[in-house]
Parts: structure tokens; sequence; C-alpha cells
């Protein structure tokens, strides 16, 4: 693994390049471009950008805003932005996403669930939030129950206005 950063990208985001063989669960809180180059099995978890370059071999979980996958990749795929296959993707699995590109050559085997993209939407799922507020489910359940969070409940399910969530964490800013 090796994080690049030459004097002339300062200010760029960062690249995280893997060129080795792993195996195991990569999960990160920050955005940050990853890039898989080898050999990976395990769970991938990313916020920013992860590009899965055409001599990497995958068999994940992944879980990511913005992937492009140029190699081989088995498993569950959750893009919550975009997936673009490149020419040399050679993908068998489950795609989950609002947005993708699939460029002649590309091959898909497997199920793709094409959701709406959830950003622009005026309300959240307790899991959404969650992800949003980078904290526990459980503790925005916690919240919620408790009336400390705007939300309202349909059933057993919890459903969040954006707006007022956001006038609620500028309120907990100031205080």
């Amino acid at each position: 693994m090796a994080l690049r950063r030459r004097p002339e990208d300062e200010g760029q985001p960062r690249v995280l390049e893997v060129n080795a063989s792993m195996t195991g669960t990569l999960s990160f809180k920050d955005p940050v471009n990853l890039q898989i180059n080898g050999q990976f099995e395990g769970t991938l978890d990313t916020k920013g950008s992860l590009a899965i370059g055409d001599k990497a071999q995958v068999k994940a979980t992944i879980r990511g805003e913005a992937i492009s996958i140029a190699g081989s990749v088995e498993g569950t795929i959750a893009a919550s932005r975009r997936l673009e296959l490149q020419p040399s993707a050679r993908v068998v699995g489950k795609i989950t996403t609002p947005r993708l590109v699939v460029q002649e050559g590309a091959v898909l085997q497997g199920t793709c669930e094409m959701l709406p993209d959830r950003t622009d939407s005026p309300w959240m799922t307790l899991e959404e939030l969650a992800r949003y507020l980078e904290v526990e489910a459980g503790t925005v359940l916690e919240w919620a129950q408790g009336g400390r969070l705007p939300a309202q409940r349909e059933g057993t399910a919890w459903r969040f206005e954006r707006k007022r969530v956001e006038e609620w964490l500028a309120q907990e800013k100031i205080k």
C-alpha cells in the first residue's frame, strides 16, 4: 500500500494505491481516492473514489460513492453515486447504484438494481442519516425516540426530513 503525494500535488486529493495481495477489510471514514491494482478479498467500505485497475482481481463486498472498475470483480457492489465499468471490466455479482455506465467490451454477469439518487431526496432513512452524521444507527434511533432529533415515525420505520436535520445540526453547533 502506498500513499502518493508529490509537492506539485499540494491541495489535490490523496491517492491510496494497493498493489499487493490483501485479505480483510478496508474501511474509510473520510473521503479517499483508493486504487486497487493487485488482488483483494474481503470488504471494501469507502468514501470518495474507488478504482479497480485493469490487472486487479477482487472478490469482495464493495460499498462506495463513485466506483470505476477495469479489472475482475466478483461480489456485491453498492455505489451510492455512480458505477462505471471500463472496457476491460469483468464483473460477476449484484450491483446497486443510481447511475451505471457500461462501456463497450465490459462484461456484467449478475443483477443490477438502479435505485434513485437519494442525495436529492428531502427524506432520509435511519441508515442514511447514520452514515450522514457518521454515527451508529443505534445512536440515531436513540436520539429520535428521545425526541432529541427531528423525526417522523411511519409504522416501525423512522424518516428524517433533510432540511429539518440540517437546521437541527446548525442549532447543535451553536450550543
